[in-house]
């Protein structure tokens, strides 16, 4: 089997990148998925780890008769839906940790395979654990400055609900379900801009890691250089505009794969309720949900590694426009040894 040839260096238009990114990825779908596979295992033994130990300690919530329950014991039901908020709330921020240690794997990988670097899944591998201590350190100051600007986002959210409850008071009740519902339409629009100016901000960071010796806070500082600014005249030009559009294509094929992959354990819910209702996957048996849902894990695995390969190309690109990457590479290459016609 003749090697994959190394593409050349240069500036990418956006359209160029998405061909690139799936034309690496099915070149490599093997070492791709290997990188993948462990990180999304993981990843669901500590779900399904959170949802049974949810079944056993908030028993009321997955009760078939949780309204009832709630009417005898309100107090209790409060406190069983805070202790399964708390549970999801240190789920998500596992999954987010391990989605970064598999980000940084795959990007050591690809990237040193884009710059014609012998490379293999166990280099990326290693690369990322010795990093831990670094992406961990990174990754609690994202949370903070994250917890900053959603607080910010979520202000005119609450001062809208807090002019509503006022006029409330006040006896203007219409006053105050028109605020109320402007109120928490500016509270559901100022979390997701919150989550996607997350998702933007730190999209470099964790290439920047697998590629820079560099301590937490200068990760932290580097990837925000390179998403600043523009690399070209208008609009389109600004490159967190850039990385939106880029991002939101592939978060779609993503959602699509997500979507697709869950229909067998919707299948296999159904006889035992409403796949969408928490109690439904309590009664169904973990003999016949578990194999679904792994089927689920694998197709995340072949397919979740097409993102890795677009944040490390982005990442390759802003070097290239404003660092002339290109140029150093082809400075640094030995000279091609002229040939005699004979």
């Amino acid at each position: 089997m003749s090697p994959t040839p190394v593409p050349e260096l240069r500036p990418l238009a956006m359209g160029e990148m998405i061909d690139r990114a799936a034309t690496f990825w099915r070149a490599h779908l093997k070492p791709l998925f290997v990188l993948s596979f462990g990180f999304s295992l993981v990843n669901y033994i500590a779900m399904k780890a959170t949802v049974l130990s949810g079944q056993r300690l908030t028993p009321m919530l997955y009760s078939s008769d949780a309204q009832a329950q709630a009417q005898k014991d309100p107090m209790g039901l409060m406190g069983e839906a805070g202790l399964s908020m708390g549970l999801w709330m240190v789920l998500l921020m596992f999954l987010f940790w391990s989605y970064w240690l598999a980000t940084l794997a795959a990007s050591r990988y690809v990237v040193s395979a884009q710059l014609g670097e012998p490379v293999s899944p166990a280099d990326g591998l290693r690369r990322a654990f010795s990093r831990v201590g670094s992406m961990t350190g990174a990754y609690l100051l994202s949370m903070a400055w994250a917890g900053l600007m959603t607080v910010l986002l979520l202000a005119p959210g609450a001062i809208v609900g807090g002019m509503a409850a006022a006029a409330s008071i006040m006896g203007s009740n219409t006053l105050a379900i028109v605020l109320a519902v402007v109120g928490v339409l500016l509270a559901v629009l100022g979390l997701i801009a919150a989550m996607l100016w997350y998702f933007l901000r730190f999209l470099l960071l964790p290439p920047v890691m697998a590629m820079e010796d560099l301590g937490a806070w200068d990760s932290f500082k580097r990837s925000g250089e390179l998403l600043s600014g523009r690399i070209e005249p208008g609009f389109l030009g600004r490159v967190v505009v850039r990385a939106m559009i880029l991002y939101t294509v592939m978060s779609l094929i993503l959602i699509s794969v997500q979507l697709v992959s869950s229909i067998p354990s919707w299948l296999v819910m159904v006889p035992y309720g409403n796949p969408f209702d928490a109690g439904t996957m309590a009664r169904t048996p973990q003999l016949m949900l578990v194999p679904a849902e792994l089927v689920q894990v694998v197709a995340q695995s072949c397919f979740t590694p097409i993102y890795f390969v677009f944040c490390s190309l982005f990442y390759l690109d802003m070097r290239v426009r404003r660092e002339a990457l290109d140029l150093e590479r082809r400075m640094d290459s030995p000279p091609a040894t002229p040939t005699l016609a004979v």
